[in-house]
């Protein structure tokens, strides 16, 4: 448990979740707002508190992979295994539901995302969840989308969901920054007999995902208009800073904020290399030259730049590698939202 969090803040958590309430809770990957999987009314909390579409699925957090027959039917070996390998980690698995989960839960489709995270404080809170009884209809699992408005900046740190969400929330626990710092892999195994599709790049990579089950999944690239379930975070304009945002190749760094501020304009920066010379600017974030720092620290950065008082924000180029492939998806979507108020 964080040193952030006492053991009456984690019971408090419980009884409040179990009366329907929300609860923003730290996981590996960003702060979820939490609430009872199996409420409906919980549920319908979620998305007026992050003005939320009522179509978007949510992704249920559960206490252990034994609980997964509680949310999913049909249960393909891959999964097991898939859960045996990752779990507790940030990956999610898209599989057909139960007849017990609430159509608030997955956007009235047939299929429900699960995971376990490996935050240490998420799975304390599960578990304990879990031993007081767990939601609705005996059902342990709390949905937890990412803890901030629609579209906007994932948050990594408490301090990050008070600013946004306010009093919207009925408790946040704090659990101190998040490891990982992006969204979980998004893995569909709802297709009989046919391939796993990765439906959102994440920390687990498809080379991961197939050493366990034996063969690669279909990518996003490949599916070819193919009919796949809504899931979190697939939107085109997604984890956007309200400042407009633009990549820039590093070669072309200096010159793009040359222009701009001698049209009186202020600029942000975010760079993952030292790009010399760099004239001043305004607010200057450097991160880590290798995909999982930098993607730790990525919505940190972006919000920082956010509330700097830029008139845009200048991201540097990532290398075009499978390794960035995360990364370069938030960045797409974090672009082609920006600048929305």
């Amino acid at each position: 448990m964080s040193d952030n969090t006492t053991p009456a803040d984690l019971e408090e958590a419980v009884r409040l979740l179990q009366a329907g309430e929300l609860v923003a809770f730290p996981t590996e990957t960003v702060y979820g707002l939490g609430a009872d999987a199996a409420n409906p009314d919980a549920v319908a909390k979620i998305f007026a508190a992050k003005g939320r579409p009522a179509d978007h699925p949510l992704i249920v957090h559960l206490p252990g992979a034994g609980h997964l027959d509680q949310w999913a039917r049909d249960i393909p070996q891959a999964a097991w295994d898939l859960a045996e390998a990752f779990w507790p980690g940030p990956l999610t698995l898209i599989l057909k539901r139960t007849s017990l989960v609430p159509d608030a839960v997955t956007g009235g489709q047939d299929t429900v995302g699960l995971r376990v995270p490996s935050h240490p404080l998420a799975l304390t809170l599960l578990r304990a969840y879990a031993q007081a009884g767990g939601g609705a209809n005996g059902l342990c699992g709390i949905a937890a989308p990412s803890a901030n408005r629609f579209g906007r900046i994932s948050p990594t740190d408490a301090a990050h969901v008070r600013e946004e969400l306010g009093d919207a929330v009925a408790l946040v626990l704090d659990g101190g920054p998040c490891d990982v710092g992006i969204e979980s892999t998004i893995i569909d195994l709802s297709r009989d007999g046919q391939a796993p599709r990765l439906l959102r790049p994440g920390h687990i990579t498809p080379e991961q995902i197939a050493e366990v089950i034996g063969e690669f999944p279909e990518l996003p690239e490949t599916m070819q208009g193919a009919p796949t379930p809504r899931v979190s975070g697939s939107l085109d304009a997604h984890y956007a800073p309200r400042t407009p945002m633009q990549m820039v190749a590093a070669g072309d760094v200096a010159q793009a904020i040359e222009t701009y501020q001698e049209a009186g304009k202020r600029c942000g920066v975010l760079l993952h290399t030292v790009v010399s010379p760099l004239p001043a600017v305004l607010s200057l974030c450097l991160l880590p030259d290798a995909p999982e720092g930098y993607a730790r620290a990525l919505y940190a950065a972006l919000r920082e730049l956010d509330r700097g008082g830029n008139d845009i924000i200048f991201v540097e180029s990532i290398p075009q590698e499978p390794a960035w492939a995360a990364v370069a998806d938030r960045l797409r979507r974090a672009v082609c939202g920006s600048g929305k108020r």
